[in-house]
């Protein structure tokens, strides 16, 4: 009999600052990820975006994106720059909503529980890092979008 398969709805959110990526290093996973984790029931994706940054970096962020419609009603979310299926253990998936982000106000960072080190990263601190292929093209893709070559 084959096992059933359970899935969780999560977030992970790229926050940029004057060319900055907003990184954290995972003590249980062991690797180094954007502010992450899962959405808590009756809990909005966008919700749990912004939750999850500052409750592992004690960043308060906004984020940056496109509504679907100019309307007020229904209440229009921000569009996650995009939604994956991974696999977290056998029989286990996390869909994954991918946010971008700014940080509003105060950049300091405080580690959150599970965190053992958090830090702004420019892109040749980010070439130094052991992250996976999808985490690179995240990152890539993040700066591209928020960095100050975006602004221009």
């Amino acid at each position: 009999m084959s096992q059933e398969l359970t899935r969780d709805f999560t977030v992970a959110t790229f926050v940029v600052h004057e060319d900055k990526l907003l990184m954290l290093y995972h003590d249980k996973l062991g690797m180094w990820l954007p502010p992450g984790g899962h959405i808590e029931p009756n809990e909005l994706p966008d919700e749990a975006a912004v939750r999850e940054v500052w409750e592992e970096t004690g960043v308060e962020v906004e984020l940056v994106g496109e509504r679907a419609l100019p309307v007020d009603y229904p209440r229009q979310l921000i569009i996650p720059r995009g939604v994956q299926v991974e696999r977290i253990a056998p029989g286990h998936e996390h869909v994954d909503f991918v946010y971008f982000a700014r940080p509003v106000g105060d950049t300091r960072v405080a580690p959150g529980p599970g965190v053992s080190r958090v830090g702004w990263y420019t892109k040749a601190q980010l070439d130094r890092l052991p992250l996976t292929e999808e985490m690179r093209l995240w990152v890539e893709r993040a700066l591209a979008a928020l960095g100050s070559e975006a602004a221009g």
